[in-house]
């Protein structure tokens, strides 16, 4: 008898086991099965820089020369001349379309360097690193604005990027940290031994930078930076990223190509990819877990001590990276005083909350209800629930006392908030900018405003919705600014 149900039970345990393998295999098979397709720029892979030829290509004229190899495979293997029947004209890799990079005076995608401005005195270094899917594109209008204040500027292409989506199929965080060793070794080869070196990162880059910035502790043979600007820093993303670091092996399989990408979409971005793969996903967890690690082990050991001063510029909703991790792994334990967060809050006038969640930023609320903190805060917010103008409560470290200072700046009547993407990007920028110059040479993704049915557009919402410039740009720049003021004073400096 004992037996029998000891074999009831073991196949209705079979059943549902085998049932839910059944119906994972089946959700899988419709994933599989979803949306577009992989193309040739998901496919192709591409000879890119790589960790394991950090000892061949040491310096930037070598990275510089492997990347003109680079795009010229691009163009030859992966892009395509135009069809007549087939035109696409909002398809990145179809030539000369109203998205294809070559249509601009300058391709953004690539390495680049910005020589001080004639007739300013020379004030120091600039390595600025972009993020995840993005271009060094995403940091132009603040690169070129540091050239003209007397910087020499290095706007970095990191591995995989720049290029086509299948560069995100295999890149791993250390080709990244070598192309960022690298460059900051070249920045420090090339000028004044004396000279400060500043990193600006945006999302991935930030994290990079403050990754880099740690290491340099450690390693006496890296240049360490005079000081770090973080925007949209990826200091944390979703836990459930950790998930994408499993390899099913079947993205191998003929056939089987999808498995690898987590979003296939149309890439009508000249300077970022819409697609995205389980390995980048991945890379990131691994990234910024490290962060974290890192930051525990360095502050715990008395190591963080020496750690460049931080100014971080920070939307409080970010639904890329969890926004309150920058407080929580990385400004808790940054020891001194010469760090700061500027949070620009979401739009509080009474009208524009109707349409917002019941608590739209609840960083904001938190941080000015902290009595102490160990660092300086900058919230950016309405001047009152009545009003568009917004002004700025200033608390240095340790003190809860705020200095309010009104600002001559204002949210646009149709903006409930900043984002992610937003921070780095101006107003009249001419590809994000919401009041960019018209033009009808290129793509213009900031000003987009269509009308129609529910399920007819390929373009996913957020391409419709989405804030992608920043209001306050000016503003940024000019705290910028002051914290470079505070950094590069002679006695600052690092080595």
């Amino acid at each position: 008898m004992v037996r029998r149900l000891l074999g009831c039970l073991w196949f209705a345990v079979g059943s549902l086991v085998f049932g839910l393998v059944l119906i994972a295999g089946i959700v899988y098979w419709q994933f599989l099965q979803r949306g577009a397709q992989p193309q040739a720029w998901h496919e192709t892979r591409l000879e890119d820089f790589d960790a394991s030829r950090a000892a061949e290509v040491d310096t930037l004229d070598e990275y510089l020369a492997l990347e003109e190899r680079l795009f010229a495979q691009l163009r030859k293997e992966v892009y395509r001349p135009a069809d007549p029947d087939d035109p696409e004209p909002l398809n990145r890799y179809t030539t000369d379309s109203l998205s294809d990079p070559a249509r601009w005076p300058v391709d953004w995608n690539r390495t680049y360097r910005l020589a001080p401005a004639e007739g300013v005195a020379p004030r120091g270094a600039a390595l600025l690193l972009h993020g995840l899917t993005d271009s060094p594109y995403s940091l132009r209008s603040i690169g070129e604005h540091l050239a003209a204040r007397g910087y020499d500027v290095l706007g970095l292409r990191l591995p995989g990027h720049g290029t086509a989506p299948s560069g995100l199929l295999e890149f791993r965080v250390e080709d990244m940290q070598a192309a960022v060793e690298l460059a900051m070794r070249d920045l420090r080869r090339n000028g004044p031994a004396d000279r400060p070196i500043l990193m600006v990162g945006y999302s991935n880059g930030a994290a990079l930078a403050v990754d880099y910035a740690m290491a340099a502790l450690e390693d006496t043979g890296l240049p360490r930076p005079s000081g770090l600007v973080l925007i949209s820093p990826a200091i944390a993303i979703s836990k459930f990223a950790v998930l994408a670091r499993l390899r099913t092996g079947l993205s191998s399989v003929p056939g089987f190509a999808r498995a690898a990408w987590q979003d296939v979409q149309l890439e009508f971005d000249p300077y970022k990819y819409n697609s995205f793969t389980f390995n980048a996903a991945g890379e990131t967890f691994r990234l910024t877990r490290g962060v974290s690690r890192n930051v525990t082990r360095l502050a715990t050991d008395g190591v963080l001590a020496g750690f460049p001063p931080v100014i971080a510029f920070l939307s409080t909703v970010d639904s890329t990276v969890r926004a309150d991790a920058v407080v929580d792994v990385l400004f808790e334990h940054l020891p001194g005083d010469r760090h700061e967060l500027v949070l620009f809050d979401v739009n509080r006038l009474a009208a524009a909350r109707a349409l917002l969640v019941s608590d739209p930023g609840p960083l904001t609320q938190r941080l000015l209800g902290m009595p102490q903190r160990p660092f300086g805060l900058t919230v950016v917010t309405n001047v009152s629930p009545q009003s568009w103008q917004v002004h700025e409560l200033r608390a240095p470290q340790g003190s809860a006392l705020q200095e309010d200072r009104v600002l001559a700046l204002e949210w646009p009547s149709s903006v409930f908030s900043l984002s992610h993407v937003a921070l780095p990007f101006p107003a009249d920028d001419p590809l994000y900018g919401f009041a960019a110059e018209r033009t009808e040479r290129h793509v213009q993704l900031g000003s987009v405003a269509v009308r129609g049915e529910n399920g007819v557009l390929a373009l996913p919402s957020w391409v419709l919705t989405r804030q992608r410039s920043n209001p306050f740009h000016g503003y940024l720049l000019e705290r910028v600014d002051g914290f470079l003021d505070s950094v590069t004073a002679p006695e600052t400096t690092a080595r």
